[in-house]
């Protein structure tokens, strides 16, 4: 290709031809189409490379969840009342702790006996009461699941836990969901497990963009008599076709409820398609056992205290400015906070750049790409890996990221 006519010939060819990067391969000589081949074995073996990246990435999060444990586990006996914290474990200087002290001043030689006498009548009721179920409510994603019988269920709720596979078992995460003994069933721990693969994908090996949720199962609720509250029973009159005489039948027929969490649609494994309202529900689920991993345990006060979800608030109305075309539906707009693990599904796919399934008829939002400026700046992720990987996938794994980078 050293010869000079050759190459104005093969120029003038590619400035004849549309420019799309499709038609721009079609036009290259054979050698130089064997040479980009060479180049996607490569970029097929970063992809497996990249897959232990992120399975050592598993290996840090069951370290450090070790270390949290122990924390976590005093936050319950807080929660619980089981024990009370010290006036050292319970002092806190809040943002306008200056401002508080002037007016406290001022004031009080004038409150203090009012004080005394309110703090006489206070209650002092144990713990914290209604913790968990507090964050539920707080939380939209996860209120939009519960119902008005629901909730004197949830108020028994005392902890919830996220517990990593053991090592060298297939990746998988597990949360507990800890109750204290109720009316309405025998169990004192819930469970759903996520399971999830970091491998790429023999047929689409390009599509590996990190971990996935793949399956999930739930548990058995072993309910008390007549407490279930996922099933509800209707009348229903029936007449015999032969004497014509009517009959009232009863029959129980699902519920809508949250604790249905427990009982998940189940991925498809032999190849069948599910339809497209089992995809978003499938995705959905995998979307909210991902949310209480990333976000509601380690940061449960902050949620319970409306912090949180002010704070996701406020980044998601600033990522919702053009580059954003139209308004994600209520039901997705936390998948922004989705970090590295992605959700898979047979023939839908929520990822990292790309539009996750739309309800009927509405809008599909475009969602912003990482700025090229800010791909591989966190020294979290693999340098060099020119998969086109944002920072943001790194350093969100603990919930800290910023879809825009900077």
């Amino acid at each position: 290709m050293q010869d000079p006519q050759a190459l104005a010939a093969l120029q003038e060819r590619l400035d004849s031809v549309p420019h799309t990067p499709s038609s721009y391969i079609e036009t290259l000589p054979k050698a130089v189409k064997r040479r980009i081949n060479a180049l996607k074995q490569l970029q097929v073996k970063c992809a497996h490379v990249e897959a232990k990246f992120y399975e050592e990435v598993h290996e840090l999060e069951r370290k450090y969840a070790a270390l949290y444990q122990p924390l976590f586990d005093k936050r319950r006996e807080f929660i619980t009342g089981d024990v009370e914290p010290t006036d050292a474990e319970s002092e806190w200087h809040s943002e306008n702790e200056e401002e508080d002290k002037l007016a406290g001043d001022v004031k009080n030689k004038v409150v203090i006996a009012e004080k005394e006498a309110v703090a006489a009548e206070e209650p002092d009721p144990k713990g914290i009461p209604e913790f968990w179920f507090t964050i539920f409510r707080n939380v939209d994603m996860l209120s939009e699941l519960v119902q008005e019988y629901d909730e004197p269920i949830l108020k028994h709720l005392q902890d919830i836990k996220v517990k990593f596979s053991d090592p060298g078992q297939p990746m998988s995460f597990v949360l507990e969901f800890h109750f204290e003994p109720n009316d309405y069933f025998t169990n004192a721990v819930l469970t759903k497990t996520y399971k999830m693969k970091s491998e790429p994908d023999k047929a689409d090996p390009f599509s590996f963009e990190g971990p996935e949720i793949v399956d999930c199962d739930g548990c058995v609720i072993d309910w008390k008599k007549g407490k279930n509250v996922t099933v509800k029973t209707i009348k229903k009159k029936q007449k015999h076709k032969g004497r014509g005489t009517v009959r009232t039948i009863t029959k129980q027929v699902p519920n809508d409820s949250f604790f249905n969490f427990f009982s998940p649609l189940k991925a498809s494994g032999d190849g069948e398609s599910l339809d497209e309202d089992s995809e978003f529900t499938l995705a959905s689920d995998f979307e909210i056992g991902h949310f209480f991993r990333e976000r509601i345990v380690p940061r449960a006060v902050l949620y319970f205290t409306g912090e949180a979800v002010e704070d996701d608030e406020n980044h998601l109305h600033g990522q919702m400015q053009p580059p954003w075309t139209a308004p994600l539906p209520s039901a997705w707009t936390h998948s922004l906070w989705t970090p590295w693990v992605q959700v898979r599904l047979l023939r839908g796919r929520l990822e990292l750049g790309g539009a996750p399934p739309q309800p009927a008829q509405a809008p599909r939002p475009v969602l912003p790409t990482c700025d090229s400026a800010a791909k591989g700046r966190d020294s979290g992720g693999p340098s060099g890996s020119g998969n086109g990987t944002c920072w943001y996938r790194y350093s969100c794994m603990l919930g800290r990221g910023s879809l825009a980078g900077a």
